[in-house]
């Protein structure tokens, strides 16, 4: 999971307003494994899950909190809060087209949505239940849940992998298709203005599609380093070395500084950016990454159109109608 992939593309300007690189629009569905097939009631089920803080141990903290639906997918916080008001150190990646990740979290340590779903809930940091037992054990006193997760798993039972699953399946509706880069994509010459042709011939000149390639802008679950290039006074500022990446899970010294590529999809709404967050706004993220990773120093024009070009990454959201959460009469677990 851990190795470097290499990623090789040959990338050409084939003129002033199209590039000899291959154009790939968002998929309208994203498909499911073979154990977790989607259905109706499972989707509604993982909605409900996704949503309701009695899922963490003080009961405020839902997958929402930090994966907010109603705005990028993200919290636009440095770092997210958790129970108790405590933060990790690093920035919450966006949920939006997550079914398009090959792997999960910045490390890519869960090797999918079910796996990932997994995590947060027993993180002494973000949501604080001591075990998946307790979260089943609270579930199942729940008499909606029952009857919900009876209709999504007919002849299964509450536990910890139908709640995963269920969540997985709804993440994978959350998908934004029909950008104007899509529908240039797609072969309407109109989508984008001059300047966002403009900027997306720069990235791929410069070669930020060597990375952030696919139809999701995400290296097709590559990881790459960051920093490449090592900079004094951009790590004075954002100390992006502080965090080890991958070999923070997997404690291989050749994994130092590894991260999975993030998706550019959506990238002017999910601020601030990087791992921990620390670089507020979108036109310096690509002056950073130029520096950092590419050794570029860019032009105010050059960053303007690369961000103008960013901006037609943003997609249709699908309309999310928040879920009724199934109540508990008369009592509470908190």
């Amino acid at each position: 999971m851990f190795k470097l992939r290499a990623l090789a593309t040959a990338l050409a300007l084939a003129s002033s307003v199209s590039v000899a690189w291959a154009l790939e629009a968002l998929p309208t569905e994203a498909p499911a494994p073979a154990d977790n097939p989607t259905n109706e009631a499972k989707v509604e089920l993982g909605k409900q899950l996704y949503h309701d803080p009695r899922l963490s141990s003080t009961g405020t903290v839902a997958c929402a909190s930090c994966h907010n639906t109603m705005l990028g997918g993200e919290d636009n916080r440095p770092n997210s809060m958790g129970v108790n008001g405590q933060t990790g150190g690093r920035s919450a990646p966006t949920v939006w087209n997550a079914a398009f990740n090959k792997v999960q979290f910045w490390d890519g340590r869960a090797a999918s949505l079910e796996d990932q779903a997994a995590g947060p809930v027993t993180n002494p940091i973000e949501m604080g239940m001591k075990s998946w037992d307790d979260v089943v054990a609270r579930l199942k006193t729940i008499e909606g849940y029952q009857e919900a997760f009876a209709a999504a798993f007919p002849g299964g039972e509450i536990s910890k992998d139908t709640a995963t699953k269920a969540i997985a399946a709804y993440e994978r509706t959350l998908i934004t298709p029909n950008s104007a880069y899509d529908k240039y994509a797609g072969g309407d010459t109109s989508a984008l203005t001059e300047q966002q042709v403009r900027g997306m011939n720069k990235a791929v000149e410069l070669g930020c599609t060597s990375c952030h390639s696919g139809p999701a802008f995400n290296g097709g679950g590559a990881f790459q380093k960051f920093p490449v290039h090592e900079n004094g006074y951009f790590e004075a500022q954002y100390h992006f070395m502080k965090d080890k990446g991958v070999a923070e899970v997997s404690k291989n010294p050749a994994d130092e500084h590894l991260f999975k590529v993030p998706t550019l999809r959506n990238v002017a709404l999910t601020a601030p950016y990087f791992h921990n967050g620390s670089v507020k706004s979108l036109d310096q993220a690509v002056k950073v990454m130029a520096k950092l990773q590419l050794d570029k120093d860019l032009a105010k024009g050059d960053v303007d159109d690369i961000v103008a070009f960013l901006n037609a990454l943003t997609g249709e959201f699908p309309k999310q109608a928040m879920p009724r959460l199934p109540g508990t009469p008369g009592k509470t677990f908190n």
